[in-house]
């Protein structure tokens, strides 16, 4: 979850890693540090904190030198401070190194380097690492790069790390396992490492992403060299970068969260480019093109993921059993690969991902390919992990998505889900020509009722003004707008620290009911064409308990208007795709609600964007 930087070539490295963390810093901001060589030293810096403050600190500093590493933290092991940021040296202080992952036999390695002279500062697991490697080259007088590959296959765990020696201040060692890396390949064989693209982008688009158990020779000069932990030689494969830079930066926003939210309708848009032939009635995913028979055949669907992803699968299974027939399961990653789960190889395991990189997911993916399952992949990064790992996929096109609170990737998301779902039933023959037409025009409109919906932010801003200091929130939501109850109320906890709670809203008379009193904000998705007099009745239920009503309806609505103290329309959709528009007032309403009690939108404490630990 941690952001890796590092640079080596002719440049001054220290503004390229400082620059870099910044652009990582939605990665984790517990702290920051940065090495550099120069003169046969490693000065070394790191401050709890935003990227800022060491910056702040390493102004009076000595910040020459051609290279670096640099890393800002989410803290696994230890808590969030000076001794603990990265980068670590080791204990003759001739390595240092960052790291993201968790080494999880840190403690039994630790005890017999201690029982071998080796002393401690830090609380971390990366200490421990880089003394492994300086204790394996001094007892075995093995160079660097042996050391590293040796150490790496007595550790158990993830890991993406960057090395530098000051004996040999023209290399630089990275490898990974589990947690991503990418190289990027500038002028005259410098080279950029970073946790993501976001840092290389400016300077070259010419990367290479390190598979599992690989080790990366950074030679200031030479081509990259590659090996993987068994000593085995590997060609590069060197890709071009897609992202443009200008996609990385506000544009003129207070926040990435807020541009993003307003980036929704054309990443919709983006995500449905090229897959949709309105004059020719026809849906391709061409990602998934060789697999369509397989996700026909299937006798179950399982979709895996975490977080906002597996709100978005919660949509993909009300589609996809509403329109193809096909039985299937949501599951949260994190227990789907400890509960022992049935996995039959006629099973489809669709694996849902923003980054591509979640842990909790790539090891799903890993048990349902043990069990012979077709794994399909949805995920918002190309070169990603999950991209590389399961058998088909699509991309969702989003582009990047820099606030730490998802946004335009669950949408997207949802886009991909639905296109999904429309094609496999179209060629299931599970609805009619007129209603798959019907729906493939609906969706396409999907953007543009999303710009329209957007005009809508002041109105709710004006009720996030009003609810700003309330301490509890309840959303409700029935069927397709269940899982957006459930989103919203995700929105609301991530951002601003309002306990929130999303439900079923004929749950709600089981249980939660007994909250509600005049104090008690409650956001109801009553839209038109999704079991409306039903939502109508749980509204009723709560005003006659003086809760107070904020009502997401069909425009048009005067039912609801009639007995709700707030309302924001929305423009009329079919009943399965207004997700894509019902979630879009709620992004709002957490945003300005956050904003407003001086919350860190972009940043939220103890969120980091890419979960890449366990």
């Amino acid at each position: 979850m941690c952001g890796i930087v590092a640079y080596i070539g002719e440049k001054q490295a220290y503004p390229i890693l400082i620059k870099g963390l910044k652009r990582l810093e939605y990665r984790g901001y517990d702290s920051s540090g940065v090495a550099l060589i120069a003169k046969g030293v490693i000065h070394l810096y790191k401050k709890q904190g935003k990227v800022i403050e060491l910056e702040n600190l390493a102004s009076s500093q000595n910040t020459l030198g051609t290279v670096g590493i640099g890393h800002t933290r989410w803290a696994t092991h230890g808590l969030p401070n000076d001794v603990n940021a990265h980068p670590h040296y080791s204990g003759s202080e001739n390595l240092a190194i960052i790291h993201n992952g968790i080494i999880e036999n840190y403690a039994s390695l630790k005890e017999g380097l201690k029982l071998r002279g080796h002393l401690f500062k830090s609380e971390t697991d990366t200490e421990v690492l880089i003394h492994l490697i300086e204790d394996i080259q001094q007892n075995t007088h093995v160079d660097l790069t042996e050391a590293v590959r040796m150490a790496l296959n007595k550790v158990v765990g993830a890991y993406a790390i960057v090395i530098i020696d000051k004996n040999n201040p023209d290399t630089l060692i990275a490898a990974k396992k589990s947690s991503p890396l990418v190289i990027g390949i500038g002028e005259n064989n410098e080279f950029y490492v970073a946790s993501d693209a976001t840092p290389i982008i400016e300077y070259t688009r010419n990367v290479v992403y390190l598979e599992d158990e690989q080790i990366a020779i950074l030679t200031k000069g030479k081509e990259i060299e590659l090996k993987n932990i068994k000593n085995q030689h590997i060609t590069p494969y060197i890709q071009e970068l897609e992202m443009q830079l200008e996609a990385i930066e506000k544009g003129g926003y207070e926040h990435f969260m807020l541009k993003e939210i307003y980036e929704q309708p054309v990443s919709i848009r983006n995500s449905m480019r090229g897959r949709i032939d309105l004059n020719k009635g026809i849906v391709s995913l061409g990602g998934i093109r060789d697999y369509e028979q397989k996700i026909i055949n299937a006798e179950r669907i399982i979709i895996v993921a975490c977080g906002t992803s597996w709100h978005a699968g919660l949509v993909g299974e009300y589609l996809l059993e509403d329109l193809t027939r096909i039985p299937v399961e949501v599951e949260y990653a994190s227990e789907f690969r400890y509960r022992n789960p049935i996995i039959r190889e006629s099973d489809v395991v669709i694996a849902i991902s923003q980054s591509g990189e979640t842990a909790d997911t790539l090891a799903a993916i890993k048990l349902a390919k043990e069990k012979g399952a077709t794994i399909i992949g949805i995920c918002n990064v190309v070169g990603s992990t999950i991209s590389r790992e399961t058998h088909a996929g699509s991309y969702t096109h989003a582009g990047p998505e820099i606030g730490v609170a998802s946004t335009k990737a669950f949408t997207s998301q949802v886009t991909v889900l639905s296109l999904l779902a429309l094609s496999i039933a179209h060629k299931k023959g599970t609805i009619s020509e007129s209603k798959f037409r019907s729906l493939l025009i609906e969706l396409n409109s999907i953007p543009e009722k999303v710009e329209q919906l957007l005009a809508s932010d002041i109105q709710v801003k004006h009720i996030s003004s009003i609810f700003k200091d309330a301490t509890n929130f309840l959303y409700l939501g029935r069927g397709y707008n269940f899982p957006v109850a459930l989103e919203g109320a995700l929105k609301l906890k991530e951002i601003s620290y309002i306990h929130a709670e999303g439900y079923p809203a004929a749950e709600m008379k089981h249980g939660p009911i007994a909250l509600i009193d005049s104090n008690m904000p409650v956001v109801v998705i009553a839209t038109k064409k999704g079991n409306y007099e039903k939502v109508v009745s749980n509204i009723e239920e709560v005003k006659a308990r003086n809760g107070k009503i904020i009502a997401i309806v069909t425009k048009g609505d005067v039912d609801v208007k009639a007995i709700a103290d707030y309302v924001i329309e929305i423009p009329e959709v079919e009943d399965l795709f207004s997700p894509l528009l019902t979630s879009i007032p709620l992004q709002l309403l957490s945003y300005h609600i956050a904003v407003m009690r001086g919350c860190n939108v972009d940043q939220p404490r103890n969120l980091a964007k890419s979960v890449t630990v366990e």
